[in-house]
């Protein structure tokens, strides 16, 4: 990672014994491979959040290209998938379709009584008149 071959570990070593002295290096030493293990995980976590925003955004764009290709050139396999998610969210919407269906049927119903009742109205008004 540093390129620090054995000598320059030896170098180190003997430095930080004369400086910090034989009784702090070995909590020195615990404290740096702490530091050291805390940026790992942290570099390989932004490498991993990284990697796994680029796969999502790399099958986002293979969806764009498949849906504007008219998925002609997609594998069996998966064109067998986008059909079941087809029949999947049409078989979602059927009962709501039914709901909707009824209550338009219920709407033109009380709309064809409505101007049936309004065009009698303004004849009953004329022959008041």
């Amino acid at each position: 990672m540093f390129d620090i071959g054995f000598w320059e570990l030896v170098l180190i070593s003997v430095v930080g014994l004369v400086v910090l002295g034989p009784e702090r290096l070995p909590h020195a030493i615990r404290s740096v491979s702490r530091f050291i293990g805390a940026a790992k995980n942290m570099a390989n976590s932004v490498k991993d959040e990284l990697s796994h925003e680029l796969k999502v955004q790399e099958l986002q764009e293979n969806l764009r290209k498949a849906e504007q290709m008219g998925m002609e050139d997609l594998d069996p396999q998966l064109k067998s998938s986008v059909e079941e998610l087809k029949r999947a969210a049409q078989e979602v919407q059927r009962p709501y379709a039914n709901e909707q269906s009824a209550e338009k049927k219920a709407e033109t119903a009380e709309a064809e009584n409505k101007p049936a009742s309004d065009a009698r109205e303004p004849s009953a008004d004329k022959k008041a008149e």
